[in-house]
């Protein structure tokens, strides 16, 4: 055991590697309307096609319809956007989705909201929405982590 501490302590240190600048911190993002996107892929694909988005929308607007008047107003699109996008102030917000200014919001009003989204979002232009699509990626480049020191 001796001889193993000697020939430990005679090789001598690794030299240090020279210091390479880390990729900048970076937050990744999804809007609330992708949160919902991404819930609606029915068959578990990790893809939301289309006709998934209209399925879900059509489930998820029967939901908040209670009196199935094919209408909802803004109260019933709050409680419909904290199920769906997280939270009641979540975009779309209602006075983007009635588009006819009634003050009610119909299935087909949500889904020309969803479908204008829904082409924005898709990069690639494939019909679907891929997670990478749904996710933003920030960078926080030249922020400071962690608590701020004196200036």
């Amino acid at each position: 055991m001796l001889i193993a501490l000697l020939l430990q302590a005679a090789v001598p240190p690794a030299p240090a590697l020279p210091a390479v600048p880390g990729q900048p911190p970076a937050t990744f993002v999804v809007e609330p309307v992708g949160m919902a996107l991404a819930g609606f892929d029915a068959d578990g694909d990790g893809r939301t096609s289309r006709s998934e988005m209209e399925a879900g929308i059509r489930r998820s607007f029967a939901g908040v319809d209670a009196t199935r008047s094919g209408s909802i107003g803004y109260i019933a699109f709050a409680d419909w956007a904290e199920r769906w996008l997280g939270d009641r102030n979540a975009l779309p917000s209602p006075f983007e989705v009635d588009a006819d200014g009634d003050d009610r919001i119909t299935l087909a009003e949500l889904q020309a909201a969803f479908a204008r989204i829904f082409a924005r979002l898709d990069i690639d232009k494939d019909g679907s929405l891929s997670r990478k699509e749904l996710l933003t990626i920030r960078a926080m480049a030249g922020r400071q982590i962690g608590p701020r020191g004196k200036r």
